[in-house]
């Protein structure tokens, strides 16, 4: 049954916007995701993060589609059931690639900062733990949430992505998501500062200095996809303006930027985790009394 409905008219800036983000979000992600599987495996708690990080990003990658055809055309060319699980994989998406990053930030400070004292809890198993029950928090998260947007939304005479949120009250469920991305964001800044700290007190060796520089890289990006991607559209949740929809474009773009995290994170990327371990004792990176200190990348 065809539901389309006429709206205001195309907006072809959006729709420019959400197919770039499509066109460069899939074949990088696919990407990574084949690397990080084909070649790291699943043996490091942050390969675990990135993984799921990745498979985020596909999910949301596949909902833009209708997202460029809705401002390409000004209808809406599918049911309101559509609809909502449309918006609901961008909520998602923001929400878990924002956890998944805090958790490689935390994975990373821990390997850094307290090496010997967390070995014991950087494991595989801890990993997939945290994975799964993130993937949980996410999906039960939506139930009111759907609830709460069919109640508005479904009898209005508005489309798909174009509901007049000024015209309705702020729900207490609405504060959760700039509430988590806030808290998140304070500890990747409190890693970061600790990162740094450590680093420029025991890492000065010249050997080490591309490590030093990819993991500040590392949360260097966090920050900024933290500031740009996820704080502006979580505050826009509740201060509704007519600007949104560029907030949730420049949010979705987060998952071009995420590759990028990979590559820095895990050192030789495009190589297999055994081989980038040889090059090093054979370069001689790694002796054994300088194993506390090394940067493990992985």
């Amino acid at each position: 049954m065809n539901n389309s409905v006429n709206t205001t008219g195309p907006q072809l800036g959006y729709a420019v916007g959400f197919g770039s983000v499509m066109v460069l979000g899939l074949p990088l992600n696919a990407v990574a995701l084949w690397i990080l599987l084909r070649r790291h495996s699943l043996k490091t708690p942050s390969a675990i993060f990135m993984v799921n990080l990745a498979i985020s990003d596909l999910l949301l990658v596949i909902s833009l589609p209708m997202r460029v055809y809705f401002y390409a055309t000004g209808t809406w060319p599918l049911s309101f059931t559509a609809c909502s699980w449309i918006t609901m994989l961008f909520v998602n998406n923001i929400r878990s690639s924002s956890i998944f990053i805090t958790f490689i930030s935390i994975d990373r400070l821990l390997a850094v900062v307290y090496p010997l004292r967390t070995r014991h809890l950087r494991t595989t198993s801890n990993a997939w733990k945290s994975a799964v029950l993130i993937w949980i928090f996410v999906i039960v998260a939506n139930i009111p949430e759907r609830i709460i947007f069919s109640s508005r939304n479904k009898n209005n005479n508005n489309t798909c992505f174009e509901f007049h949120r000024q015209q309705q009250p702020v729900t207490g469920l609405e504060y959760i998501q700039p509430v988590l991305v806030f808290i998140l964001l304070t500890i990747n800044i409190v890693s970061t500062a600790l990162v740094s700290w450590t680093l420029r007190r025991h890492l000065t060796d010249s050997t080490r200095i591309n490590n030093k520089m990819n993991v500040m890289l590392i949360f260097a990006m966090n920050l900024v996809m933290f500031t740009i991607c996820f704080v502006p559209v979580s505050i826009g949740v509740i201060i509704w303006t007519p600007e949104f929809p560029s907030l949730i474009w420049l949010a979705s773009v987060n998952c071009c930027l995420d590759p990028l995290l990979y590559y820095f994170s895990l050192d030789s990327f495009w190589k297999k985790k055994e081989d980038s371990v040889q090059r090093e004792h054979n370069l001689g990176f790694i002796t054994p009394k300088d194993q506390q200190l090394t940067i493990p990348l992985t």
